[in-house]
């Protein structure tokens, strides 16, 4: 998934940051309001993290203008602000979570993982595509009777398909969902990540539609 992670904490934002980024997912870090609206019409997240008491404003706002403007992207909120009225607050304006600090970090990647599963029309994490069993929560892949070992990359691009079964993403959409913003990504990265998932899994794992884009295949 491509993340928006909106905190002004240094040490909290650099510790989710690192967390997710090991997590196989792609984070952009943002310490203000402005900086977030800036970055959310720039590029398509899969999930928004967002602090509620930024130093030019209220999250909340942020999240209510989000969703007055029709954005459905999921939004989980991350703050230290843990009254029962804080939390009936940020759910009523549209988060989809919410988290107050401290907490664990892999609980934080089990809460993501589960609110993109729902998103994705498919809150099963197990996923079998003919011979390979795909558990999305554990992020592992057996091929038959044997586990196979993904990249972060390749786990990132396999996850991608397999949470938009059927849909054509295109080049673009896929580099926008494994890089951050600034990321040097050579012209035919997703060709090299798309030949090595190939490999591992059965060529038909992955389809090219040839001028357009890519889509998860029938089979393993």
């Amino acid at each position: 998934m491509r993340i928006l992670l909106v905190e002004d904490d240094a040490i909290l934002g650099a510790a989710v940051r690192d967390h997710i980024v090991a997590s196989s997912h792609s984070v952009d870090w943002v310490t203000r309001l402005d900086a977030a609206a800036d970055h959310h019409l720039s590029a398509t997240y899969d999930l928004i993290l967002l602090d509620m008491m930024l130093p030019d404003g209220h999250g909340i706002g942020f999240l209510r203008n989000l969703r007055m403007k029709g954005c459905a992207t999921p939004v989980i909120i991350l703050t230290a602000l843990d009254q029962i009225s804080d939390r009936i607050l940020g759910l009523n304006a549209g988060a989809d979570d919410y988290m107050t600090k401290p907490f664990d970090l892999s609980e934080l990647s089990a809460r993501l993982n589960a609110v993109a599963r729902r998103y994705s029309g498919n809150p099963n994490p197990l996923v079998e595509i003919g011979a390979l069993q795909i558990d999305l929560a554990a992020r592992t892949v057996m091929r038959g009777a044997r586990s196979v070992d993904l990249t972060a990359r390749e786990w990132a691009l396999l996850e991608a398909f397999v949470q938009r079964p059927g849909q054509v993403i295109s080049k673009a959409q896929l580099e926008e969902r494994l890089y951050a913003f600034g990321a040097e990504v050579e012209s035919n990265t997703i060709e090299v990540h798309v030949s090595r998932l190939r490999k591992k899994l059965g060529h038909s794992v992955v389809d090219t539609v040839r001028g357009i884009g890519y889509r998860l295949g029938k089979a393993g």
